[in-house]
């Protein structure tokens, strides 16, 4: 599944392409992805994209009357393209542009969504996301004071969206790994100056994970059909049973909150 980092670069790769735009009309291949399409989707007909902004993993298209919030679900992909392209398997959307050219949704497994924001409301799906991991809002303190009390492993503690959004398994694995916490640890008893170092490794791996386009794993790619590079420099996800690059210990594989999950039992107390 896309993460922030696929997510964000995503945002970044279309906006230059989509912003200022006059959107000429909306087509839609099928009735639905994980959930039916709004009819408000048809008010995109006619407006101008004042903005494209990101919410976690959702993405914002903003035109006066509201905003469509797009979802790419764990196979999902937009492209720029030429609108007259004949549509691929799977390209269920097309939000077509007024220099002739399109926003083209793909998603094989139907997984993602695009439903409707009304202007000045927030999507019921946005009410109680926690705060963005690169933002202001974010930090050790935060973490610190949500995380008393609760007998949740820390890994857990970090992928709930309540707490901050947009730290999936692949990071949240990195993130600890780089922090030298095991994921495992009861995350109420992690202490302060331990949940600052977390929340310095997630905004450090985040924003550099973002300069080198995402991770590329089974469908990602990016608005220009590449792949992202973050792969390559996975320092534990994915890689049980092989050494540490730190330390040589073979590392260790468990599932936490029925995710698979890989840490080193030297490098991460």
């Amino acid at each position: 599944m896309p993460e922030l980092p696929e997510v964000e670069t995503t945002r970044r790769g279309i906006e230059p392409h989509v912003v200022g735009r006059t959107v000429r009309r909306l087509i839609l291949r099928r009735e639905d992805l994980r959930w039916p399409f709004p009819a408000q989707l048809q008010q995109l007909a006619g407006q101008r994209v004042a903005s494209v902004d990101r919410r976690a993993k959702y993405l914002l298209l903003h035109v006066g009357p509201g905003a469509a919030l797009l979802h790419l679900g764990m196979s999902g992909s937009l492209r720029i393209v030429d609108a007259a392209l004949p549509p691929r398997l799977h390209d269920h959307v097309d939000i077509v542009l007024d220099d002739g050219r399109a926003l083209r949704f793909n998603d094989p497994r139907r997984f993602g969504a695009l439903l409707w924001q009304v202007a000045g409301e927030v999507h019921p799906l946005l009410q109680a996301l926690g705060p963005e991991p690169l933002g202001p809002d974010f930090s050790g303190d935060h973490l610190f004071a949500l995380s008393r009390g609760k007998r949740s492993t820390v890994k857990v503690f970090l992928m709930d969206q309540a707490v901050v959004v947009g730290v999936g398994n692949i990071y949240a694995a990195e993130s600890l790994f780089r922090a030298g916490i095991d994921p495992r640890r009861e995350a109420g008893k992690v202490s302060l100056a331990r949940y600052q170092r977390l929340a310095d490794a997630v905004r450090d791996i985040l924003a550099h994970a973002i300069t080198r386009g995402g991770t590329t794993l089974r469908d990602f790619l990016n608005p220009e059909g590449e792949p992202g590079y973050f792969e390559q420099e996975l320092q534990v996800y994915g890689r049980e049973g092989l050494p540490c690059r730190v330390c040589g210990t073979p590392l260790r594989h468990t599932t936490l909150g029925q995710r698979a999950t890989v840490w080193c039992a030297r490098c991460q107390r």
